[in-house]
């Protein structure tokens, strides 16, 4: 029987072992839409006490990567950071900042940030990345406006993405709807027109919807205002794509959007501070709950300098305004995004004898090589394959984060009486498999009975009294 213990478990892990997984569906399962944008990582802590108040939880944040910020240790610290507070990461690939715009990308770079981003273990298994930003200005690319370059490169870049691991989830840069045809920027339905030219097939080598869905004229819209240029800018949008042939239920991503606000109450003719939480309030109460919609990431909470300094949502003198705590208080949804969990047994220490029906502790030597961190909300749990031992309790587990090392203790005890047991210690989560199986061999010790200790007793006395007593006869 032993001999077809390797068949059995490889049988056993291709049926029971958890999926092997490309991007998915974030609207398949429960899903916190609230986000915010920040520019420093200073800001983590603070947006998730806002996207993950009132019962929420891995809510949404949008932040930007500058090519020259290409250090791993420094971003897996912050996904590191963001894992444990539970959001989720939409990154923006930049450039760099050239006079008052950006460089021009440069397709031979792409390798360089296919590299970088490969080489960070995310917070979840979908990889969020957004490739460049409002293109449609001649800032955003080298003084220059190239819907069919911005095309190839959005192409190239996501192919070469998706190369690297199918867990990349591509957006493409949101465009600037409100803007029209001056000699800075280009109205955004010529450039999707212009893309779809050169490559009718752009849009399938995307995964969502990208927009900017601001409340013009002047960031100062009405909340209830619709179409083109508005709070649900991103539905005229979707609308207009498909009229150009795209024919696809993209989920929709509203990486910026928000009101600016006078500050001092006599800025620009902006809104008066006090004026945007009800507005906040009633979008995304009736605007931004379509069902389609998977996050919504509001410009900025954190930007203390001109030009920006009317969309933050924090003061200068660090407190906010209170439409943060508005939007804190609104009802949330316990996300639930899909993470890979998997983890490595690297050594099992057993006695090499044990009693029948006796309890034996069970050490392991295991590393977390996934992206959750175990034992904070489902529990790890050890088994023997071949059940020839039974875990009875959980006696030193603790919570281990990815790429940790640890001991962790049971308690467990055989349940057959052959006398050599072999088996396969296995971590599981749910009925998942998420490890490799290690062998173990433990024999049952079987100590003599009282009867068998009395009857050597007595023959060991009988022994000594042979000798004894010729002895004495002499």
């Amino acid at each position: 029987m032993l001999r077809f213990l390797p068949i059995f478990l490889v049988l056993f892990l291709f049926l029971f072992s958890g999926p092997v997984l490309a991007i998915y569906d974030p609207l398949s399962v429960p899903n916190n839409s609230f986000g915010i944008h920040i520019t420093q990582e200073a800001d983590i802590e603070a947006a998730a006490e806002l996207v993950n108040s009132s019962g929420g939880k891995w809510g949404y944040v949008t932040f930007v990567i500058q090519k020259g910020e290409r250090n791993t240790h420094r971003w897996q610290k912050t996904f590191n950071q963001l894992r444990k507070l539970h959001l989720i990461p939409l990154v923006r690939i930049a450039t760099a900042q050239l006079n008052s715009g950006w460089e021009k990308p440069n397709p031979d770079e792409i390798d360089g940030w296919v590299d970088f981003l490969g080489s960070l273990n995310w917070p979840i298994a979908n990889r969020y990345v957004i490739v460049g930003n409002e293109p449609n200005h001649k800032k955003e690319w080298g003084g220059e406006i190239s819907p069919e370059g911005y095309a190839d490169y959005l192409k190239i870049f996501s192919r070469k993405l998706k190369a690297k691991s199918d867990d990349f989830f591509v957006l493409p840069a949101a465009l600037d709807f409100s803007a029209r045809n001056t000699k800075d920027t280009l109205d955004a339905t010529l450039f999707w027109q212009r893309m779809l030219k050169v490559h009718p097939d752009i849009f399938d080598w995307v995964d969502g919807l990208n927009s900017h869905s601001y409340p013009n004229p002047n960031f100062s819209g009405s909340e209830k205002a619709t179409g083109r240029g508005t709070t649900a800018s991103f539905w005229w949008e979707e609308a207009y794509l498909r009229s150009l042939g795209v024919d696809k239920d993209f989920p929709i991503f509203i990486t910026e959007t928000g009101w600016a606000h006078s500050i001092d109450k006599n800025s620009q003719g902006y809104l008066d501070p006090e004026e945007i939480g009800p507005k906040l309030e009633y979008a995304f109460a009736n605007i931004w709950n379509n069902p389609r919609v998977v996050a919504i990431t509001p410009f900025i909470l954190n930007y203390g300098q001109p030009p920006f300094d009317v969309f933050s949502w924090k003061k200068a003198d660090g407190s906010f305004y209170p439409f943060f705590e508005t939007v804190k208080a609104l009802p949330k949804t316990k996300g639930k995004p899909i993470q890979k969990t998997s983890g490595e047994i690297l050594g099992a220490f057993l006695p090499a004898f044990s009693e029948a029906g006796q309890t034996f502790t069970v050490a392991l030597l295991i590393k977390n090589t996934g992206q959750s961190i175990w034992n904070e909300e489902e529990p790890i749990f050890l088994r023997d394959m071949t059940d020839q031992i039974e875990i009875t309790k959980v006696k030193t587990f603790a919570q281990m984060e990815p790429g940790e090392l640890k001991i962790a203790l049971f308690e467990a005890k055989l349940i057959t009486e052959t006398e050599k047991q072999l088996g396969y210690l296995t971590l599981f989560e749910g009925k998942n498999i998420i490890s490799n199986a290690y062998p173990f061999e433990i024999r049952i010790y079987n100590p003599p009975s009282f009867r068998d200790y009395f009857e050597s007793l007595k023959n060991s006395i009988a022994a000594a009294f042979l000798k004894i007593l010729p002895k004495r006869s002499l």
